[in-house]
């Protein structure tokens, strides 16, 4: 019964981390793109890495989450199935925020000093 749950565990992990790497690298390029306006070579390098990083994580995370004892039946080996699917999934929402969040902070950088300053003289209610 363990083989069979590890075995689960194991194929679900691995396809929904490759499903979720791909949706993210082909997502995540327009937005790269934007972060990095006219740097395209150095969006598609960020996202390769930042997948690679995802992957790695992630698939170890993972592996680290296999280990369990004997479930006593059926139904404890399916709660075990779930409360690792769980968290594995709770784990790729939280990385995938933060990545979200360090992206809009560099975008945010990027505009802040693309910002053209307003000369003093120009400003309302200049004498």
């Amino acid at each position: 019964m363990l083989l069979v749950v590890y075995l689960a565990y194991g194929a679900i992990a691995i396809g929904l981390v490759s499903w979720l790497a791909r949706t993210l690298y082909a997502n995540g390029a327009l937005f790269l793109e934007e972060v990095f306006p006219g740097r395209e070579q150095l969006a598609a390098a960020v996202n390769r890495l930042l997948v690679t990083g995802f992957v790695m994580l992630n698939l170890g995370w993972a592996a680290l989450l296999l280990r369990a004892g004997e479930p006593a039946d059926g139904a404890a080996a399916v709660e075990a199935l779930a409360l690792r699917l769980g968290l594995l999934l709770i784990t790729l929402a939280v990385l995938h925020f933060v990545n979200l969040l360090v992206l809009a902070g560099v975008r945010a950088q990027q505009r802040h000093r693309h910002e053209v300053p307003v000369r003093p003289d120009l400003w309302v209610g200049a004498a």
